[in-house]
């Protein structure tokens, strides 16, 4: 709405991760660079952590442009993977051709084919995120991958990333064979007001800018204040406040535009602007700047789905923790203490289906799915699904691929029938299928989409799927994997 207004050639304020936009100041490039020569030149586990909104995943994204050309990069976006589960899904993101889903068998054909790999020049690093909301056993298995090796090397480099309680989490007396393999702790720290003044002014030339500088030092000594020196937080008040201004038909940011940000904002532990008396022409413009900032929360925010009523009582089912991401700050050897790297991304905006707030999705290796009848409680949707997939499972070539888009337990059902009802609004060409399977007494549901000849196919199909169908982190399998 307001690029034109102050000659950008792009939002500079975007919260979801723009690499053009990694900001070096305030230490981060320096962490940017002990990261990339810890895990190309160490063979212990690397952790990053920081704050909600601290910059985690635009570090990550940064980190994974500019790794080198021989390391292959694994990220795992789903922190409720099970300790057998993280096994098949490494498997899969390698493609590794496995004979067997046995567990110890699977673990032989990883290190296999990371030996294969080793030996071709090449170097695995899986990086791993909200590591913080992992099960125990799960990073237990996590110290185990870090385990494989040739007869020199180490062959898996693992990163954690995580909120500060993953922090807490590695204090626990049982891991502590875990928390002694992490050789390098990265912190991000929040910016301090002159980084914050630094990487506005960096944002908003990167977009273009050319003029003097839009944010008078009231409005910055506000913005520093409110966000609390957290990337997302200033994003979001820079960005509220140019279209406050825009609306204002004025080119300078006052302390008043960010003042009816913050109000617009309510940020949780941020400190409240005072409500001071504007007169005139002011009154006018701040009037107008509140009347722009609904219109562009209706036009631009993403879609939130509402919370789905809770379901009843289905069979016993795992709890799927949720949380954030997280990146961190250079080890000993590098001075000075990193900051936040730039934005962590928001939902992306639903403009077809809205994203249904479930827990994340379980691993390539989901339990046996041969669709066993279909539990109370589930919605007609969801019936529906799991019939026409029982029926597709006969006669599907195994060797072909789907796309798994979300793995849940039963006892998200209404969650899951919410998704159907959103994905059937919006009429995709390829079907959307439902399966429901047990493993140790414990049933789980799974959505998946279309059916692919290869792995490289169910991954350009991925990369061609709207954000909010891939909104759980969206993956390939094999057919066979229901089967099994």
């Amino acid at each position: 709405m307001y690029l034109e207004h102050f000659g950008l050639s792009e939002a500079p304020f975007r919260i979801t991760p723009h690499t053009d936009f990694f900001f070096e100041g305030a230490n981060r490039g320096a962490t940017l660079e002990a990261l990339l020569y810890a895990i190309t030149h160490d063979e212990g586990i690397v952790k990053v952590s920081g704050e909600v909104g601290s910059g985690k995943t635009m570090l990550c994204r940064v980190l994974m442009e500019r790794l080198p050309k021989n390391v292959e990069t694994i990220h795992l976006a789903n922190p409720s993977l099970s300790r057998d589960e993280i096994l098949f899904t490494l498997a899969d993101e390698l493609q590794v051709n496995l004979a067997t889903n046995r567990v110890s068998a699977v673990m032989r054909a990883l290190q296999e084919h990371l030996i294969d790999l080793y030996a071709q020049g090449r170097q695995v690093v899986v990086l791993i995120d909200e590591a913080h909301a992992m099960p125990a056993e799960t990073l237990e298995e996590i110290r185990l991958l870090s385990n494989l090796e040739s007869n020199r090397h180490k062959l898996l480099q693992i990163v954690l990333f995580g909120q500060p309680e993953l922090n807490e989490v590695l204090g626990r007396t049982e891991m502590r064979q875990l928390k002694e393999r992490i050789t390098h702790n990265f912190t991000l720290e929040p910016l301090v007001r002159s980084d914050v003044a630094q990487y506005i002014g960096f944002r908003m030339r990167a977009a273009g800018y050319r003029g003097p500088d839009v944010f008078s030092p009231a409005a910055l000594k506000l913005i520093s204040a409110a966000s609390l020196g957290l990337t997302r937080r200033i994003n979001i008040l820079c960005d509220k406040s140019l279209l406050a201004a825009f609306a204002g038909n004025t080119h300078q940011i006052t302390a008043a535009h960010v003042k009816a940000a913050i109000r617009d904002a309510e940020f949780s532990g941020a400190p409240k602007p005072g409500f001071g008396l504007w007169l005139g022409g002011a009154a006018a413009a701040l009037l107008l700047a509140g009347v722009g900032l609904a219109l562009y929360q209706l036009n631009e925010r993403p879609a939130v789905a509402e919370p789905p009523p809770t379901p009843a009582p289905a069979p016993p089912a795992a709890a799927a923790p949720a949380a954030e991401s997280a990146p961190a700050n250079p080890p000993a050897t590098q001075a000075g203490n990193p900051g936040a790297a730039a934005v962590e991304p928001a939902p992306s905006p639903a403009s077809q289906v809205e994203p249904v707030e479930a827990p994340p999705q379980a691993s390539a290796q989901d339990p046996k799915a041969s669709s066993p009848p279909a539990p109370p409680r589930l919605g007609p949707l969801t019936r529906q699904r799991l019939e026409e997939t029982q029926k597709w499972l006969e006669t599907a070539d195994g060797t072909r691929w789907f796309v798994q888009l979300l793995s849940t337990d039963a006892d998200s059902a209404a969650q899951v029938e919410r998704f159907l009802a959103n994905a059937a609004r919006a009429d995709y060409a390829e079907p959307i299928r439902v399966y429901a399977a047990e493993s140790k007494g414990v049933r789980r549901l799974g959505i998946i989409h279309g059916e692919y000849p290869s792995h490289a196919a169910a991954m350009q199909a991925i990369n061609a799927l709207p954000a909010p169908l891939k909104a759980h982190g969206a993956y390939p399998r094999q057919i066979r994997r229901l089967r099994d």
